[in-house]
């Protein structure tokens, strides 16, 4: 699937905003409502979709995709209380790990209807605490587990959460121990419902059906053999976005199709996925304006207003953000405007370090100090992971737009 990449009113809307209101970020809901319901069309219908809000959790997001996701994934004592506000009635599932005692007893207490389990002992301190705090109905439980990735997975990857060494989920060979607790009746406050196992991120269609399929295929073994019931799997999420191709999607109806197949051979099991990233990058932007062009070196440098303390993905995930330039004839100030010489240019913020960098050598001839800067993809961990205190520069103004339309024809934008 592909989308358009700036739409007109972000655009218009980016270059009528005042200079002082920059940086600013644009969120496209009407885009994002459209996207959504793409994604849930091509979903069977025993597969749910929940949303893993620590991709973005603005209070606008999550009401433009409440109509299309069946829940929401929080991983935080704040998540929880923002989600609970934000849409009160709507389920929620508590996973990440380092849950503390405190968190939990919240969650109880606000009803959350799933619990993802990530270690023995968390289990034990969810089992004492539901006991005081729930003791009437069991608390619904699925247990995380690392589990090994399907082959070649673990190499496409962009970021691994299984398969390897590390804090997140039970260990595989801790399974039998752990479930033999409920099938002993050692937990009887809490019922297991099934398994979750989100693996990796950054993985395409075919890669993330096969990991779909091995967990899918594990968690049934395990069932059958403490023959206790299964009755969900969550595979967790981490579907592509390509940053380096800002209009390639996901193939969501090939993922749906085998996702369909997949229920077909377990009728009994609900299927559960938790994007995130997948669904809001494509609906927000970052913008901001050229403060000064520089020549360092046999390069050319942009600086421009903000930076990685706004927008951090690309230095966390170490790739050049996506952009178009968006030129500003005017000038304002009664000195002369720098102008880059070179057919490529870098773009870099204000910040006091070499790696506040946002793209590297973007081919954009002429670019001129009072010119705009569009960042796309900026949906997801971008605001809400950044480091915004260090240098304390103002944090950037929030835009979100909710007019359908389509890029402008001859558009003069141009994404790298």
């Amino acid at each position: 699937m592909t989308a358009p990449l700036l739409t007109a009113s972000v655009r218009d809307s980016v270059l009528s905003l005042d200079a002082g209101r920059l940086p600013a970020y644009f969120y496209d809901l009407a885009a994002l409502r459209a996207h959504a319901a793409a994604v849930r069309s091509a979903l069977p219908e025993r597969v749910e979709l929940y949303y893993a809000a620590k991709a973005n959790a603005e209070t606008e997001i999550l009401h433009a995709l409440s109509p299309y996701v069946d829940g929401f994934e929080v991983s935080s004592g704040g998540e929880l209380a923002h989600l609970r506000s934000a849409l009160p009635r709507r389920p929620l599932a508590f996973g990440g790990p380092g849950k503390t005692p405190a968190e939990i007893a919240a969650a109880l207490e606000a009803g959350v209807e799933r619990f993802h389990v990530e270690s023995a002992y968390e289990l034990r301190m969810l089992e004492d605490l539901a006991a005081r705090l729930a003791p009437r109905a069991p608390v619904a439980v699925l247990l995380r587990f690392n589990l090994p990735l399907a082959e070649g997975s673990l190499e496409s990857s962009a970021l691994s959460m299984g398969g390897r060494p590390t804090p997140f989920g039970l260990d595989p060979a801790e399974a039998d121990d752990v479930v033999r607790r409920f099938a002993d009746g050692d937990v009887p406050h809490l019922e297991l419902r099934g398994v979750h196992a989100h693996l990796a991120s950054g993985l395409d269609a075919p890669a993330q059906l096969a990991v779909a399929e091995s967990v899918v295929t594990w968690a049934v073994s395990l069932a059958e053999r403490h023959r206790v019931p299964l009755h969900e799997v969550n595979v967790g999420g981490g579907m592509t976005v390509d940053y380096a191709d800002p209009a390639a999607r996901f193939d969501w109806p090939a993922y749906g199709a085998g996702l369909a197949r997949l229920a077909a051979a377990h009728p009994a099991l609900r299927i559960r996925i938790e994007p995130g990233r997948a669904l809001t990058a494509y609906c927000g932007w970052y913008a901001t304006d050229v403060l000064d062009v520089k020549h360092s070196h046999g390069e050319e440098f942009a600086v421009v207003r903000g930076g990685t303390h706004h927008l951090r993905t690309p230095a966390t995930k170490g790739h050049d953000q996506p952009c178009a330039v968006l030129p500003v004839p005017a000038w304002p100030h009664p000195w002369p405007r720098p102008e880059a010489r070179a057919e490529k240019v870098t773009l870099a913020g204000q910040l006091c370090t070499p790696k506040d960098v946002l793209a590297r050598r973007v081919p954009a001839p002429g670019l001129r100090a009072g010119d705009r800067v569009v960042f796309a993809l900026a949906g997801a961990y971008g605001w809400n992971i950044s480091h915004h205190e260090f240098l304390m520069h103002p944090k950037p103004s929030f835009h979100f737009l909710h007019t359908a339309d389509s890029p402008e024809s001859g558009d003069p934008a141009v994404y790298w």
